[in-house]
């Protein structure tokens, strides 16, 4: 099993940027999907990004398509979200996530979980 620690959150107001990390113990990182999924008060938890174990391939919602990017270091066991123009609606707690799968935006895919950390965006 692996753990997950997310870091990064915070408020911005909107239009600007956050960097979110999520750092993982445990001896499967390097071979597994990474994502990230957010959740907004009210609504269900809503897939934003995944990248394969080699970092070659990547996939986004449409949403935040040109404004984020997922990236991962096998070295630090560490994967990040660059967020960039954020919107209020990006407002959530942001949870990254670990599969043994191939890419995929449907929560059942992943494993395990972080415990999430919250960014706000205010207008």
């Amino acid at each position: 099993q692996v753990q997950l620690v997310e870091s990064g959150g915070g408020l911005v107001q909107a239009g600007g940027s956050l960097r979110l990390s999520c750092a993982a113990s445990g001896r499967t990182f390097r071979t597994n999907t990474m994502g990230w999924f957010r959740q907004a008060p009210g609504k269900e938890r809503e897939f934003v990004a995944a990248i394969t174990w080699s970092g070659g391939s990547t996939y986004y919602v449409g949403s935040v398509k040109g404004r984020f990017t997922i990236s991962r270091d096998n070295a630090k066991n560490t994967v990040y979200l660059q967020m960039n123009s954020l919107k209020p609606e990006d407002t959530a707690v942001y949870y990254c996530a670990q599969s043994g799968r191939v890419l995929s935006s449907n929560p059942i895919a992943y494993d395990d979980w972080g415990q999430g950390t919250q960014v706000t965006v205010s207008s």
